[in-house]
């Protein structure tokens, strides 16, 4: 067994490698690159050092503002999400009558695709809003909620399944043995089953973060004609290919450069939040 597996591992990984390298690995390091050049395509650009990192901070004001907006999308979506998933979980674990069905019902809106979810709920939301006269694309106000109520439809019936599966994997000793000492349902809660979840509570921050951070089409789909609501992968599309009317190689750069920051952004927070979750997995 271990000879055959020694003889034929190469052929099974070598296509996996190249398939990484061809997919992911080569286009990382073209667009690293490319953030330091002036470009149209990738066989014509000229290096040019930090200057687009520069134009971010100085010519180009969207991208703060986009950030800005991001993060408080995130932390907004982060907190929504995961305590409702959670609660509805809860719900959903104590043997109640068509529990199947509900669980089924809320992982449904994670099946349909981004953009046709931004479109849905534009029709949804423009037409409560229309009997006051609000358009949700022209009102940054009301797209930064449209936004959230999306995410949070959205994702909260994927959450709710891990959420499930974690306190279903609660031994029922503990949960036996608080109750004989007189445990209170909210000391239940918050010294037995959230600790003994909070591996889900991992996966589920991790996911609920960065699909928050990296959010696009439904951005686009729902309101993304208007500046003051794109977020910030939507702000680099817009910097590529809708930049005050004009495709110049500067921008191309400059969209680059933003591609790369927000790549940076992402795995940091990522990793903090994972590093900070897991630390209180060990403590509990």
């Amino acid at each position: 067994m271990h000879k055959s597996l020694r003889k034929y591992f190469p052929v099974f990984l070598v296509p996996a490698l190249a398939a990484l390298a061809v997919s992911f690995l080569v286009p990382f390091v073209m667009g690293m690159y490319l953030s330091f050049t002036e470009f149209k395509t990738v066989n014509d650009s000229v290096w040019v050092g930090i200057e687009n990192y520069i134009r971010i901070f100085t010519t180009d004001k969207t991208f703060l503002n986009s950030l800005w907006l991001t993060v408080k999308f995130t932390v907004v979506s982060v907190i929504t999400i995961n305590v409702i998933a959670f609660s509805v979980a809860l719900l959903l674990t104590r043997g109640l009558k068509g529990t199947n069905f509900f669980r089924t019902v809320f992982f449904m809106p994670n099946l349909i695709g981004g953009i046709v979810l931004g479109h849905i709920w534009s029709l949804i939301i423009n037409g409560v809003l229309g009997y006051f006269g609000v358009d949700i694309t022209y009102k940054s106000e009301y797209g930064f909620w449209g936004l959230v109520i999306l995410m949070n439809w959205q994702l909260i019936g994927y959450m709710m399944i891990i959420y499930i599966a974690g306190i279903q994997n609660i031994p029922d000793e503990l949960n036996e043995a608080a109750a004989i000492d007189g445990a209170s349902p909210a000391q239940t809660l918050f010294r037995i089953t959230i600790p003994m979840v909070m591996p889900s509570v991992t996966i589920c921050g991790f996911l609920t973060l960065t699909n928050s951070f990296k959010l696009f089409d439904q951005n686009l789909a729902l309101n993304g004609k208007s500046a003051d609501t794109s977020l910030l992968a939507l702000d680099i599309y817009k910097t590529f290919y809708d930049h005050t009317g004009l495709k110049l190689p500067q921008w191309h750069g400059t969209g680059q450069a933003k591609a790369v920051l927000f790549f940076l952004l992402v795995a940091a927070i990522a990793f903090i939040q994972l590093r900070a979750t897991r630390q209180k997995e060990i403590e509990h």
